[in-house]
């Protein structure tokens, strides 16, 4: 399966990358297809140059988009939809987020009522 994705270039802290069609199982690295285009994301204003007749022809043969890439598509116009998510939880740490919304939700019930209960005693209680 083929895929565009970033392939990093540049110096240390100092990112720039290449837009490339390569296999999806190949590593980032190795050689691709083909270039596609260019992004530096350190540049005020960001530069993207993208070759966006070629992007369409690989799209059109089934090449499918990492999703920084298919966010930065969508950014330019070239594809429609909405935006994806590109950071990706581990199934530990979602469990471990369900479980504190799970205390946080039942924790709340119960101070709920403690203090709807402060306030029906209180009226109720006959002033002498």
């Amino acid at each position: 399966m083929l895929t565009i994705r970033l392939q990093r270039l540049g110096k240390r802290k100092q990112p720039s990358y290449r837009l490339v069609v390569s296999e999806k199982t190949r590593d980032p690295q190795a050689k691709s297809l083909e270039i596609l285009g260019f992004y530096n994301p350190i540049q005020k204003p960001k530069l993207l140059e993208l070759k966006k007749d070629r992007i369409k022809h690989w799209i059109g043969l089934g090449a499918e988009c990492s999703n920084t890439i298919f966010n930065l598509l969508v950014k330019e116009g070239l594809l429609s939809g909405e935006k994806r998510k590109s950071i990706r939880i581990s199934k530990k740490r979602t469990a471990s987020l369900e479980a504190e919304k799970a205390k946080q939700v039942q924790a709340q019930p119960t101070t709920e009522t403690a203090a709807n209960t402060e306030i029906a005693e209180g009226p109720s209680a006959p002033a002498a």
